[in-house]
């Protein structure tokens, strides 16, 4: 289990939106040393915490300032006494798993210390937003489909850019891939194979075969950050699918001595579904990773407005939902005669459809004001964070061409975007020669939407709608002009 302890001074929010708006040339960012120095954790605090897991007979395996975590291991009625909870077992339509009965304790002197106690709890956080199609539908929607790269120029992506001295964190919750596959493919498009470097933690590690869909997730991240960008480096970060493996993933990537300046992350799960504490912790690293000019993407979900939850209120994806991250929603992408692209909000109407919509948990950000985020469609009515802010291609009808060498078949989703996105951002930190960092605040406040954004004027997700040359939650400003938006951003 990893516990999250207190950082030594917060990091001001005021202060990340204030850098979040300087133009980007003109940014200085913190190292990792820094960071740590100024807001990782009190190696007192770790002490302590160290000290109460080995009064309880439980093993300490690794602490880290910077990370602000001490990983505890051992017996789970040690674990039970040392927090004064039940542990269970449990079964259930997600699968089964461990949980416990009430709530965690800790002693008086810890109450301060410690923020987050995750992996008590290991039931699944999150879940993949790929599509890829039914036998039945795959010959038509290939005729429609294109590979990643095609959707690069589509999108406009500035040419003379590959991805060289980039490195991108994917993070995986389960999965797995083949070298070999993964050369054939990038054969077959006729482009050298990225540098991809598994990385374990928390144990899991690259296993294909074990989970088909995740296996798909992995392979869909890679393949198409790969063709959008060959020459960069791929980290790619193997972790359980529970709320600790999903945290400790981000705070992995983002500490990580190789240093990505990108973070491309296609799982989620609805708000309503994370604890307080295990979002506090994810938030920390998200806060983190802007402070250190890294971009974190992140897909807005597949569900639609509900995102997959039955009832009939609306809810969003998380870690989408984050005011840190850049949330990348879907449309359906068509090609004319003449070229041009039609763009409409992805909604097949049969419960696969873009999420997108209004915070539940998160006020409306400075950056969001003045785009007229709408109310919550739940009672009350609540103004928050507006989700997406940015959108590309998720129809698998209209999908992207992913395959294994020898065969490649149309694949959707918004985690088809994130990876798209994380793509670009990598192109744009090679133009710039730099890091990106956290952009929201320019692409709402610094440039012209209307000049480095694909407006897409119809259509909705369910009981949000899309918006003509204006912001909405379905697709936020719409799919990017590439190139555009480059050069709007490093001047």
């Amino acid at each position: 289990m990893t516990v999250i302890v207190r950082p030594q001074t917060p990091i001001p929010h005021d202060a990340t939106v204030d850098l979040g708006r300087q133009p980007l040339p003109a940014r200085r960012y913190m190292t990792r040393h820094e960071y740590a120095a100024s807001y990782g954790a009190d190696p007192k605090d770790l002490a302590a915490v160290a000290a109460f897991g080995r009064s309880h007979g439980l093993h300490v395996l690794e602490k880290s300032s910077p990370r602000r975590s001490v990983v505890l291991a051992g017996r789970a009625d040690r674990m039970s006494a040392a927090f004064g909870t039940s542990l269970e077992r449990y079964h259930s339509p997600r699968g089964s798993y461990r949980g416990r009965v009430g709530a965690l304790h800790v002693p008086r002197e810890l109450k301060s210390v410690i923020q987050a106690v995750l992996g008590l709890d290991d039931r699944p956080q999150a879940h993949v937003t790929h599509h890829p199609l039914p036998h039945d539908r795959l010959a038509a929607a290939k005729d429609r489909s294109f590979t990643p790269r095609r959707f690069a120029e589509l999108y406009e992506f500035p040419g003379h850019f590959d991805g060289a001295g980039q490195r991108i964190a994917v993070i995986e919750l389960g999965g797995g891939f083949r070298r070999a596959e993964l050369r054939g493919y990038f054969d077959q498009l006729g482009i050298p194979m990225p540098k991809i470097t598994a990385v374990s933690v928390d144990g899991e590690r690259n296993r294909p075969g074990i989970e088909h869909g995740a296996d798909g997730e992995t392979r869909l991240d890679l393949e198409v950050i790969g063709a959008v960008v060959p020459r960069a480096e791929l980290l790619v970060y193997f972790a359980p699918r529970t709320d600790r493996g999903f945290v400790d993933a981000l705070t992995t990537a983002v500490f990580d001595p190789r240093e990505p300046s990108v973070i491309s992350i296609s799982w989620g799960d609805a708000e309503p579904n994370w604890t307080q504490q295990a979002r506090d912790a994810f938030d920390d690293a998200l806060h983190a990773a802007a402070a250190l000019g890294i971009t974190v993407c992140a897909a807005s979900g597949d569900s639609g407005w509900t995102d997959g939850i039955s009832g009939r209120r609306a809810h969003v994806d998380y870690p989408a939902s984050s005011p840190y991250v850049l949330a990348c929603g879907g449309t359906r992408l068509e090609l004319r005669r003449n070229g041009a692209i039609k763009e409409v909000v992805w909604n097949d109407h049969d419960g696969n459809a873009t999420g997108g919509g209004v915070s539940a948990v998160y006020d409306v950000p400075p950056w969001q004001q003045a785009v007229n985020v709408p109310r919550s469609v739940n009672r009350g009515g609540r103004r928050g964070r507006g989700v997406p802010d940015v959108a590309g291609n998720a129809d698998p009808e209209t999908g992207y061409l992913i395959g294994d060498g020898t065969s490649t078949h149309p694949f959707g989703g918004t985690s088809a975007v994130a990876p798209l996105w994380a793509g670009l951002i990598a192109r744009l930190n090679q133009r710039l020669g730099g890091r990106s960092g956290f952009i929201n605040p320019l692409l709402y406040e610094s440039v012209d939407p209307l000049s480095v954004f694909n407006d897409v004027p119809t259509g909705g997700n369910g009981r949000y709608r899309a918006r003509r040359r204006a912001w909405d939650a379905c697709t936020g400003h719409g799919s990017p002009r590439g190139a555009a938006l480059v050069e709007a951003l490093t001047r």
